[in-house]
């Protein structure tokens, strides 16, 4: 049987594949409905990065100390498959909206592979009218639905890599890997208005986000079977995991305590640049190293 432990105890990932039809908030408060039911301490618990809810995938859900890394997240590279209908473009650019433009036009594969390079790198894109920026306070998704004519500034993104999965006559999917701010919704409008006709999109399933992918991924069903079983372990990533990206920064008992109150540490080694300072196995905190001096970027209680 599970030994029941202080809600400090619980901090790590729990990384959900996030089904259809489900918000990432309905996602989080799935998470703890099972826990709760199990009779588990709730800790602290939010995601690392919104998912529409007609799109899949990815979903990371970090609990306790984790939570203090969830903003790391958004910040992330992520990675999607997604699938593009050919023929009516959409007010949400997903299937989800009303049509707003129709065209009889379709592209060949080969015509949908060749201007794949156009969208890939550095380049600005505009953010769709149904999304949580805000304009003048305000969400915009909000004032979409209230009938407003939303104008949205573009944004610097990047797309690392752009690739061709699929293609029928009516549509094309694909995979991309893309800085944070990308917006595949229009990414896929833009890919069909190149081509000469519009599209939204169809099918759009995260594979992976940051440091985390889909083979780590788990249903809802599933996570609910294993804490039943006492099995939580199975399903749960340590709070490193999300620092995959960060090298460790091995320290002593006192300079953990000092990190621990707050306290800089002066004539350290360390190269310059963020680092997790571990004592033997404990994560104590993110740091910041520069010209000597170790300052804490974010603690934990560990």
């Amino acid at each position: 049987m599970m030994t029941r432990t202080e809600p400090a105890a619980l901090s790590g990932w729990i990384i959900l594949d996030k089904p259809l039809g489900l918000t990432s908030a309905q996602g989080v408060a799935a998470v703890k409905r099972i826990l709760r039911q199990c009779g588990l301490p709730i800790p602290r618990i939010g995601h690392g990065g919104t998912l529409d809810p007609l799109a899949t995938g990815v979903l990371p859900i970090a609990l306790g100390e984790a939570t203090k890394l969830a903003g790391r997240m958004l910040d992330a590279a992520k990675a999607y498959e997604f699938t593009i209908g050919f023929g009516a473009e959409t007010d949400t650019l997903d299937a989800e909206g009303a049509v707003v433009a129709t065209s009889e036009a379709r592209p060949t594969a080969e015509a949908v592979a060749a201007i794949l390079p156009r969208f890939t790198g550095a380049q600005d894109q505009v953010p769709p009218a149904y999304s949580a920026l805000k304009v003048d306070g305000q969400r915009a998704y909000a004032l979409a639905r209230a009938g407003a004519d939303v104008q949205l500034a573009t944004r610097r993104i990047t797309v690392h890599r752009l690739d061709l999965l699929a293609a029928t006559e009516d549509s094309a999917t694909l995979r991309c890997d893309v800085s944070k701010g990308t917006y595949v919704r229009s990414l896929a409008r833009d890919i069909a208005r190149v081509l000469g006709t519009v599209g939204h999109v169809t099918m759009l399933r995260r594979t992976r986000s940051g440091p985390f992918a889909l083979d780590q991924a788990i249903a809802l069903d599933k996570l609910a079977e294993l804490v039943q079983g006492a099995e939580l372990e199975q399903a749960m990533l340590p709070l490193m995991a999300g620092l995959d990206d960060i090298p460790a920064l091995a320290i002593a008992p006192d300079e953990a305590a000092a990190l621990r109150q707050g306290r800089r540490l002066h004539g350290h080694p360390a190269s310059n640049g963020t680092h997790l300072a571990v004592c033997g196995s404990v994560p104590v905190a993110l740091v910041e190293a520069h010209a000597g001096e170790v300052r804490v970027l974010r603690g934990f209680n560990i």
